[in-house]
């Protein structure tokens, strides 16, 4: 959980910005979407799957520049 305590002569401003750094340091956005519709086991394992085809591909092509 993200807390922000304002100090005595600090503006809304700086506060707002220390927040929101602290909420994109902890991930909860990301989170917040990953659980925002519930997601089968076999549509986890699709996602997962395709993440991992992707990555793979995206080795494969950077190896290839490589020894070019």
């Amino acid at each position: 959980m993200a807390q922000v305590i304002l100090g005595e002569n600090e503006g809304i401003e700086s506060a707002l910005r220390r927040f929101k750094r602290q909420v994109s340091k902890a991930d909860i956005f990301a989170d917040m979407k990953k659980n925002r519709h519930f997601e089968t086991p076999l549509q986890k394992a699709k996602r997962k799957a395709l993440a991992r085809r992707k990555k793979r591909r995206f080795r494969s092509t950077s190896r290839n520049r490589d020894q070019v």
